[in-house]
């Protein structure tokens, strides 16, 4: 580790306090993996998630206690985000140990730690995101002069839609003719306010996209999957601390098998699945999901656990030229050691970051 970096790392400490009372922990909380057994097992995995369908693999696996199985004798305590930014500081911060992300977050804080203080070990979900709006845009060209919502400036999704905006020739939060404005904001927000005619659409990560259609009469503009070929790009990743990861490697293991087993489950048992996921979104955020909609948006998603790395090097171009990421070697940021090992063991095939590279 160079001086850089210890530097770094003793400035996050500081910074671990406010995040964790934000967090709802303790500052002793946020440094609670101080013991380890000699197979590289740790006491305790902090790990955060989203309350949102594309992050059904943790929802469920942390509702149905497959997640806590696999762990074994490590303690599970999570934490749930509105979007990634959030969640990434805490992580870098040292308040959780490992967060399920979009891959914009991700790579932010991959860039920021220099490449040092976080990995991919695994994808978690493709798809699942898009624009929906009123009744009153019916085409691409009907968004000037409207405004649309993304869960948090620089997540994935506001990333997207900028990126977007910009290839069809909109300014985004500028003035003109051709102008979008783009308000980041909780989900739950932006969907009161879709329903009350004050924003004129969301991009989006299911099930706010199916919500916002189920409960404000919207329609979907742009379906993220048609942009990319094969419909395939990484929406959800699973991001360790690399500290973390050299300490204990065992419970990232045992945590990637939960992950496994989930993801196997939900994709044999979809309807079952949806009424679980359902039942577990509502004791996350305390309201139920309007009858269809869980069924819906789980299709809209593709589980499990690929990391979709040729999408990875894409995505971060994307957040370059709206000037939200400067440009960032990705060589190094996934590390898919222990999910090929884990894979291996239950005789399914090898996944690679083949394809990501510096362009």
């Amino acid at each position: 580790m160079t001086n850089r970096f210890s530097i770094a790392l003793a400035s996050a400490a500081v910074a671990a306090l406010a995040t964790a009372a934000i967090a709802g922990c303790s500052s002793s909380d946020a440094s609670s993996n101080v013991t380890q057994s000699g197979d590289g097992t740790a006491s305790t995995l902090r790990l955060g998630y989203f309350p949102n369908v594309t992050h059904a693999v943790p929802v469920l696996g942390v509702e149905q206690g497959r997640y806590a199985k696999a762990l074994g004798k490590t303690k599970l305590e999570t934490q749930t985000f509105n979007a990634g930014p959030a969640a990434t500081q805490a992580l870098l911060s040292g308040a959780i140990d490992a967060v399920y992300v979009g891959p914009n977050p991700a790579i932010n804080a991959y860039s920021k730690s220099n490449g040092e203080a976080v990995r991919v070990i695994a994808g978690g979900a493709s798809g699942g995101a898009g624009l929906v709006v009123s009744d009153k845009i019916n085409s691409v060209n009907d968004l000037a002069g409207k405004t649309i919502a993304t869960p948090q400036l620089g997540g994935t999704q506001d990333i997207a839609a900028k990126y977007y905006l910009k290839q069809q020739g909109f300014t985004v939060n500028g003035s003109g003719a051709k102008n979008v404005t783009i308000v980041a904001q909780d989900n739950a927000q932006t969907l009161d306010l879709f329903k009350q005619g004050r924003i004129d659409g969301g991009w989006l990560p299911e099930p706010w996209l199916t919500r916002l259609v189920a409960q404000g009469d919207g329609h979907v503009l742009v379906d993220e999957k048609t942009l990319w070929p094969g419909g395939q790009f990484v929406t959800t990743n699973l991001l360790v601390s690399t500290k973390f990861l050299k300490q204990y490697p065992q419970t990232v293991k045992d945590l990637l098998a939960g992950q496994v087993d989930t993801a196997d489950w939900i994709n044999a048992n979809k309807t079952v699945a949806a009424t679980d996921l359902d039942a577990a979104l509502k004791k996350l955020t305390g309201k139920s999901l309007p009858k269809g909609v869980a069924a819906t948006a789980l299709a809209n998603v593709t589980l499990g656990w690929d990391p979709y790395a040729s999408s990875l090097q894409t995505v971060a171009d994307h957040a370059v030229d709206v000037n939200l990421l400067k440009k960032t070697d990705l060589k190094g940021i996934y590390d898919l050691t222990l999910l090929n090992e884990v894979l291996k063991a239950k005789g399914k095939p090898a996944v690679s970051d083949a394809g990501l590279g510096q362009k």
